[in-house]
C-alpha cells in the first residue's frame, strides 16, 4: 500500500474571505438537529465578517415533502438568519453535474457499473460503514447482469487523511472501506458525494460545518475535490443531539425538538448551550435575533465537545 496522503496540505486554513453555507434538505420542518448546523455554520462564517450562503438540498424528489423549503426559509428568517447572495436549489443544477461527471470521464477517473446489489453484496469483501464495499468488478469493463448503468468514480489504494476542527485527525482507505463510489445513479439521479462538492466548489465554499453523522462522507468528498484539481474547504464536524430512543434527534421524532416562531429563542439558547457556548440566563427573554448576535460576537469553536449526546426537552 502506498503512503497516506494527508490532505491538510490542500485543506489549508483560509483567513479571508471565509464563506460558508448551511445546505438542508427540505424533508419536514425545522428540527434541532437542523438548527445546530444552521446555527454553528451561521456563526463561525460571521464571527470573521465571512459570508454564509443557503442551499436547498432537494438531489432526491421522491424525499422532499411539498412546501416544506419554502417553510423552513421563511422560518430561519424569522429567527435572525441573514443569508447573503441567492439561495441555491441542487434541483436546478442536473446539468452542472453532468458536465463535472462527463469530464472525469474525459480525464479516465470514472466508469460505468452494471452491477445490481445482490451481486454487490455477493463480491464484497466485508461490510463497510455504510452498506457493502465495492470490489471493483467493473473496472475494466461492466460485468454485472443491470442493463441500467450507474457511474462510479475510481478510487486509488490510498489513505485519505485530515483534521477536523471539531473531532481532530481523520483517516480513511477509501478503496479498502468504501470502494469505487456512486457519482450517477441507475435511476438518473445524481450522487450527494458529487453534488455538494460542485456546489461547494461553485459557490466558492471556504468552510464546511455541519453535523457529524457526514464525518464519513468527508474523506470521499476530499478525494473528488483532489481528482478535480481543486482545493477542499476546512471541515467541521458539530456533535449529534441524540433523543431519548439513543437515536439522532431529527425529522422522524415528530414533534420532539421541532422549531417554531413560538419557541425560537429558547431553541437557540438551547443549541448555543449545547455547543458548548453557555449563554447567559437573560438571554432567554431577548428575541431570536438579538441571541444570534450575542452568539456572533461570543462564539468559540475550542468550547464544543466532540461527543455527541442526548438533549432532553
Amino acid at each position: 500500500m502506498n503512503s497516506p496522503i494527508d490532505e491538510n496540505i490542500n485543506c489549508l486554513p483560509v483567513i479571508s474571505p471565509v464563506v460558508g453555507r448551511f445546505a438542508p434538505s427540505p424533508t419536514g420542518p425545522l428540527h434541532f438537529g437542523t438548527l445546530l448546523a444552521a446555527l454553528g455554520s451561521y456563526l463561525l462564517a460571521k464571527q470573521s465578517g465571512g459570508r454564509w450562503l443557503l442551499r436547498v438540498e432537494d438531489l432526491d424528489p421522491p424525499r422532499v415533502v411539498s412546501g416544506a423549503a419554502d417553510a423552513m426559509l421563511i422560518l430561519l428568517e424569522q429567527l435572525g438568519f441573514e443569508w447573503d447572495g441567492e439561495v441555491v436549489f441542487q434541483s436546478r443544477r442536473f446539468e452542472r453535474y453532468r458536465q463535472v461527471v462527463e469530464q472525469l470521464r474525459q480525464a479516465g477517473r470514472v466508469f460505468d457499473c452494471s452491477c445490481t446489489r445482490r451481486e454487490i453484496l455477493a463480491s464484497a469483501p466485508h461490510p463497510g460503514e455504510e452498506g457493502p464495499v465495492y470490489s471493483g468488478t467493473c473496472r475494466n469493463g461492466a460485468q454485472g447482469t443491470r442493463a441500467e448503468r450507474a457511474v462510479r468514480l475510481l478510487v486509488d489504494d490510498e489513505i485519505i487523511s485530515y483534521r477536523d476542527g471539531i473531532f481532530g485527525s481523520q483517516e480513511q482507505h477509501l478503496e479498502r472501506e468504501v470502494g469505487d463510489f456512486v457519482l450517477h445513479r441507475v435511476d438518473g439521479l445524481y450522487a450527494y458525494q458529487l453534488a455538494v462538492v460542485v456546489d461547494d466548489i461553485d459557490a466558492g465554499v471556504t468552510q464546511v460545518v455541519r453535523g457529524a453523522d457526514l464525518l464519513s462522507s468527508t474523506a470521499r468528498q476530499i478525494f473528488l475535490y483532489r481528482a478535480l484539481g481543486i482545493k477542499c474547504p476546512e471541515y467541521f464536524h458539530l456533535p449529534l443531539a441524540f433523543g431519548d430512543n439513543g437515536k439522532k434527534l431529527s425529522k422522524r421524532n415528530g414533534d420532539i425538538g421541532l422549531v417554531t416562531v413560538e419557541n425560537g429563542t429558547n431553541m437557540l439558547w438551547r443549541a448555543l448551550q449545547f455547543l458548548g457556548q453557555m449563554p447567559p440566563q437573560e438571554l432567554l427573554s431577548a428575541t431570536p435575533g438579538e441571541l444570534i448576535g450575542w452568539g456572533v460576537k461570543h462564539f468559540r469553536i475550542a468550547k464544543i465537545s466532540a461527543e455527541n449526546r442526548p438533549i432532553d426537552f
